[in-house]
C-alpha cells in the first residue's frame, strides 16, 4: 500500500523536488511516466522532466528527455512551451511527444509540437509544428481509444476546445471531431482531459483564468462527434477545485486504462513566484455513471 497526501510535491529518490509541471502521465508497460516542464528558473522553455513509478510515492528521475534547443530555435530558451503529453504509437511502438508551443515570452504562436523517441525515457527529437486550419494551439491534452486511434485535445481561444483525430503515424490532425464552447461560458475550457469508462467519455477543462484557480468544468458523450452534456463542475462549487487546475486523470487499476475503475486526479497549485515548486494536489476521483466527483482527503492509500 502507499500513502497519497491530497496536496503534495513529488519528489525523487535523491530527494529533489520532481519538476512535472503541466505533467502528462501514461502507464507503458509495468511503470507510470510522468512527464512535465522544468520550471526551476521562471516560465520560459526549460526542459522537459522524465520520471517513472509504480506507486506515486516513490520517482526515479528519467532524466531531461527533450532538452531546450539553441537561441532562435522553436525549442529555445526564450519560448513558451508547456503541458508535454505522451502516447505510444500502435503502428510500430514508438513514442510522441506533444506540446503546447507558444511564442518568445509570449503567447503569439500557438501551436502544437511534435517529438519523438524510441524509448518513453527517450531522447526525445523534435520534429515540428503545427495549427490545424490555422486554429490557434494553447493548452493540450492527449488521448488514445480501445481501437488506437489517438486524439488531441486542443484550447482555440476563438473558436473553444477542439477534439482532433490524429493520422495513422500520429504526426498530424485529420479530423476536427468536435469543438465546443462551455455551457453559458464565452470560450472553450483550457488544460483540457479525455478519460473513458463504460463506453462513456468524460472531458474535463479549466476555466480561462491563468495562474489563478477555478471550478473545473466537465462534459460527457458517448461518441466524441457527440452529443456532449451540458459542462458542470465536478468538485463543490466555490472550491476552485480544492485550489488546483486539472492536470491529467489517471486510470489505476483495470487490464487497460479502457477497463479502470479507480482514478487518480492530478492538478497543479501554481505559485507564480516559484514555479519550480508548484505543488500538485493528487485525489481520488469518482468516474461512472456520467457522473465525476473529487472530494478532498488530506491522505488516502491509492491501494496499488
Amino acid at each position: 500500500m502507499a500513502t497519497l497526501k491530497g496536496v503534495q510535491l513529488f519528489r525523487d529518490t535523491e530527494g529533489n523536488v520532481a519538476q512535472l509541471h503541466g505533467i502528462g502521465v501514461q502507464r507503458f508497460d509495468e511503470r507510470w511516466y510522468a512527464y512535465g516542464e522544468i520550471k526551476n528558473d521562471g516560465n520560459l522553455f526549460q526542459g522537459v522532466a522524465c520520471y517513472s513509478t509504480t506507486d506515486f510515492v516513490q520517482w526515479r528521475h528519467e532524466g531531461t528527455v527533450l532538452p531546450v534547443g539553441q537561441e532562435g530555435e522553436i525549442f529555445g530558451p526564450t519560448r513558451i512551451i508547456e503541458r508535454p503529453k505522451v502516447l505510444r504509437r500502435p503502428s510500430d511502438g514508438r513514442y510522441v511527444m506533444y506540446l503546447h508551443v507558444d511564442g518568445e515570452n509570449n503567447y503569439s504562436y500557438a501551436h502544437i509540437g511534435t517529438a519523438i523517441a524510441d524509448s518513453p525515457t527517450g531522447p526525445f527529437e523534435f520534429l515540428s509544428t503545427f495549427q490545424f486550419r490555422g486554429y490557434e494551439s494553447r493548452d493540450i491534452g492527449v488521448f488514445q481509444d480501445e481501437d488506437g486511434t489517438g486524439y488531441i485535445l486542443s484550447e482555440d481561444r476563438p473558436h473553444g476546445t477542439h477534439i482532433y483525430r490524429l493520422s495513422e503515424d500520429y504526426l498530424s490532425v485529420v479530423e476536427d471531431v468536435a469543438c465546443l464552447k462551455g455551457t453559458d461560458y464565452w470560450a472553450g475550457y483550457e488544460s483540457p482531459i479525455m478519460v473513458k469508462r463504460d463506453g462513456v467519455y468524460y472531458w474535463f477543462g479549466s476555466q480561462l483564468t491563468g495562474w489563478d484557480c477555478n471550478d473545473n468544468m466537465y462534459a460527457t458523450a458517448s461518441d466524441l462527434h457527440g452529443p456532449w452534456s451540458d459542462w458542470k463542475p465536478f468538485t463543490p462549487a466555490g472550491s476552485r477545485t480544492f485550489d488546483s487546475q486539472c492536470d491529467i486523470i489517471v486510470p489505476l487499476d483495470g487490464a487497460d486504462q479502457w477497463h479502470a475503475t479507480r482514478f487518480l486526479y492530478i492538478g497543479d497549485r501554481w505559485n507564480p513566484k516559484d514555479l519550480g515548486n508548484s505543488q500538485l494536489v493528487t485525489l481520488p476521483i469518482e468516474i461512472g455513471d456520467r457522473k465525476a466527483l473529487l472530494e478532498w482527503h488530506d491522505e488516502w492509500d491509492n491501494r496499488l
